[in-house]
């Protein structure tokens, strides 16, 4: 049974989400669910049928979100920190935490180690697209404001392996994001990630914001500066729309009408573009498993955090990158 640490009590509304989202999840699969935090407050949130898949780590110590990154090292009590060590001395698999995500990718990075040819690790997300059943893998979204060309390179190799090893998808079609689709677009660091990117037989050249959502692309690559942006410009658009939608149907009667015979229409669109589908972003290139959590995650954004970390442990994904990399070694 895949054992997976949870940073119980490092969200933004404690424990109680967390562990509903760690119920959920095993109301539809079996796994060991590693726990840490406070034992007394953490085990009469557990009921009983499901105690005999809960371990307790005890750890009282939180890491504050307006703490530096920087500090995590220093704070081996709290429960991201031990919910990392767990993974390093092989006690589980896969970590899951919606607390502070610099201190998560900084304990990673250090004291879990990088895939052999990986100098950075990246973020990755899922983004909807308009068609069916098909998502763009975006990456960087986070980890790293400055990136080299070699950076985007190694990118490119994670998100290639995570879509075939993850989304299932044979051939995945890699593109870097810039300003236009003519090979000369982009600035000095694209243009040099272009020309080492057309090594690859899967990268189709340049792509533009607008193919993020239109399926013609499977992998996009761009520095964590730019991703970050696209990431929180995307969810802004989203809601924005979303409350407009409702503004207006408030307006009529016919629309109200319109809008109640719609209903399943507007809940599949919700699910598309709800981040609770997704629960999380893995953290690429380490040697185990990272999802990284919203710190306002709700019980049902957990739960699919932690089936991201259970198909993510039965994968060989870190086994594809360094053997693509070995491929491009010099």
């Amino acid at each position: 049974m895949i054992k997976i640490a949870i940073d119980a009590m490092g969200g933004d509304f404690g424990a109680e989400p967390i562990i509903a989202g760690v119920i959920e999840a095993l109301k539809q699969r079996e796994f060991q669910a590693y726990l840490v935090g406070d034992e007394s407050k953490l085990k009469s949130l557990i009921p009983h049928k499901y105690s005999k898949f809960i371990t307790f780590v005890q750890s009282s110590e939180v890491f504050a979100m307006d703490e530096s990154a920087t500090d995590a090292l220093k704070r081996k009590e709290s429960t991201i920190f031990k919910a990392v060590e767990l993974v390093r001395n092989g006690d589980c698999k896969a970590v899951v935490s919606a607390g502070h995500s610099g201190a998560s990718m900084s304990l990673a990075t250090l004291r879990l180690g990088r895939v052999k040819g990986i100098s950075r690790p990246a973020i990755a997300t899922l983004m909807p697209t308009t068609q069916a059943n098909q998502k763009t893998l975006v990456l960087d979204v986070g980890a790293n404001v400055d990136c080299k060309a070699e950076n985007l390179f190694e990118f490119a190799i994670m998100g290639y392996a995570y879509a075939k090893e993850i989304m299932k998808i044979d051939n995945p079609r890699i593109g870097l994001l810039s300003n236009g689709e003519e090979d000369c677009k982009g600035n000095e660091i694209t243009k040099d990630a272009f020309e080492m990117l057309k090594k690859l037989d899967s990268f189709i050249g340049n792509v533009e914001g607008n193919q993020i959502f239109d399926g013609s692309v499977d992998v996009i690559i761009c520095d964590g500066f730019v991703g970050n942006i696209l990431l929180k410009t995307s969810e802004g658009v989203a809601s924005a729309i979303t409350k407009i939608i409702k503004q207006s149907v408030k307006k009529s009667p016919l629309a109200i009408l319109g809008a109640i015979l719609m209903k399943s229409v507007f809940r599949g669109l919700k699910n598309q573009i709800d981040y609770d589908e997704y629960g999380g972003a893995p953290l690429l290139g380490v040697k185990d498993c990272v999802i990284i959590s919203h710190g306002k995650s709700s019980p049902k954004a957990i739960k699919n955090a932690i089936f991201q970390a259970l198909k993510f442990s039965e994968s060989s994904i870190n086994e594809v990158i360094s053997n693509e990399l070995t491929k491009f070694a010099k």
